[in-house]
Parts: C-alpha cells; sequence; structure tokens
C-alpha cells in the first residue's frame, strides 16, 4: 500500500507490504521524514491508504472506521500525553473510553483497575494529570488504551518527550505489559536502542521499507544499511563492533550490558 498527502508530489509511503503476527512486537525506525508516523496513522485508522489495504484482524481499516466496537480493538499512544489527556484525574481519564463504549458500571471499574494497575497507576488514580510527570502522563496515555483492551496497540515515538529516566521507565512498563496482556505492538522510534526488545524491526527509508529483520541481525548484518538510511546504531552494539574490530574476540549474541562485562571480565582475567 502507498500513502500522499494532499499538496505533495512525493508520497510518503511507498508500495509498503508488511504483517503483523497477534502477539508480535514490531519496531519502527527511520529517520526524519521516512514515512514512520504516516504508518502510524495507517495502522491506527487515522488515515487510509491512497492505494492498497490495511488489514487489522482481517478487516479493511476503512470499514474498522465505521464500527466503534472494532475500532476500540485499536490503540494509538501519541508523542505529546496531553494531546489524549481529557479527565480532571487519573481514575476518570482512564475510564473515559469506556464510557464511550457504554459499558456496564461493573465492567468499567474491573477494566480501569486492572489497567491502573498494569501502569503503576494505583496510587495517582486521584490526581490531576496536569501535576503528573512526563513519565507518568504517557503511562497514563497507555492506561487509557489499555483499558479499552486492544488488540493491537500503536505507539508514535512516546518516549520522545521523555528524560533518560523517563524512557527506561516506560519501556520497562511496555515489557511488562507483554507477560500480562496479549497485545500487538507496533513501537515507532528514532531510538535504536529502544527497539532491542522488538521481535523484529522495519527500517524505513524514504518512504520504503529497505529492511525486516530481529534487531541483533539487523544491528550486525545489515548496519551499512541502517547507516545509509541516516541512522547511528545502538551504542551497547556500536561499541562491540568496535571492540571486535579492534581484535577482542568477544562470543556472539551480546545485546546487553551485563553479557558484555562478562565476557570482558572473561577476557582480561
Amino acid at each position: 500500500m502507498s500513502y500522499c498527502y494532499q499538496g505533495q508530489a512525493a508520497p510518503a509511503l511507498i508500495d509498503f507490504s508488511a504483517t503483523v503476527a497477534p502477539g508480535e512486537y514490531v519496531a519502527v525506525v527511520g529517520a526524519n521524514g521516512s514515512g514512520k508516523s504516516t504508518l502510524a496513522g495507517l495502522a491506527s485508522c487515522l488515515l487510509l491508504p491512497v492505494t492498497g489495504t490495511v488489514l487489522v484482524s482481517g478487516v479493511p481499516t476503512w470499514s474498522v472506521r465505521k464500527d466503534l466496537k472494532l475500532r476500540s480493538k485499536i490503540g494509538l499512544v501519541l508523542q505529546n500525553p496531553d494531546n489524549q489527556i481529557v479527565a480532571a484525574t487519573v481514575e476518570e481519564d482512564v475510564a473515559f473510553g469506556l464510557e464511550n463504549l457504554g459499558l456496564p458500571r461493573e465492567e468499567m471499574r474491573r477494566r480501569v483497575e486492572e489497567a491502573l494497575s498494569i501502569t503503576g497507576m494505583q496510587e495517582l488514580r486521584l490526581s490531576p494529570p496536569h501535576r503528573l510527570s512526563g513519565g507518568q502522563k504517557q503511562r497514563l496515555a497507555l492506561a487509557g488504551i489499555l483499558a479499552m483492551q486492544p488488540e493491537l496497540i500503536v505507539l508514535d515515538e512516546p518516549t520522545a518527550l521523555l528524560d533518560p529516566v523517563g524512557r527506561r521507565e516506560l519501556l520497562q512498563w511496555l515489557t511488562d505489559l507483554r507477560s500480562r496482556m496479549p497485545a500487538t505492538i507496533i513501537y515507532i522510534t528514532h531510538h535504536l536502542e529502544e527497539t532491542m526488545v522488538a521481535d523484529r524491526v522495519w527500517l524505513l527509508q524514504q518512504g520504503r521499507l529497505v529492511a525486516d529483520q530481529p534487531p541483533p541481525v539487523l544491528y550486525t548484518q545489515y548496519r551499512d544499511l541502517v547507516r545509509e538510511a541516516g541512522l547511528s546504531l545502538p551504542p551497547l552494539l556500536e561499541l562491540v563492533h568496535r571492540l571486535r574490530r579492534g581484535g577482542m574476540p568477544l562470543p556472539g549474541g551480546i545485546e546487553q550490558i551485563e553479557p558484555l562485562v562478562n565476557a570482558l571480565c572473561r577476557l582480561l582475567s
């Protein structure tokens, strides 16, 4: 499928074709203008393709847009959580989408409680959202999405406005989420180190999908392609690559700092 914004000559996304399995975690990376946010809009039904079809659970997105219950199966978390917060308290904000679905009160309470528990926001349930930190606001936005029990969650650069601590916290919540909820995740980012927990990475360049690989494969066997797309390798993998190039016989499969430290200690002891 392809997409072109009105008034622009060049398509934002060109001949894109890929699938995501239920429960899979796919990260999307690319330089500015590569088509990442356009892909987020297409996956979340905000945009419809100019050519081709986007299917969610086998249903075309033009049909999903017309059905509120189907549309609630897709959750979108934006860069700026302030654009998604609408209520006076954390608890009320999480319940907002459920009220639109007309769910029974008991079911609403159960879902709100579960979403607050998953995101660690129970103690802040009565707090006004404007007093939350950036990381807490992003967790609130995620809680509101989780309460809808979506089959697909699209996160469009959710850590872009967070400091390093907030970024680490949000990524940890997403990792924990996978063990508690079987949602499919499409995670869009320009921080390649955030993609290491994904099952696969889609690399976009000038609107085209140029690679679809597990993170370790993409950042080792296809690192030249990553650089051609205007991106830098995750710092840890760049360090491992330079150490090997300098003659350090490091074992394969090093993706985290602990295995690297252990390997270096063994070699230097």
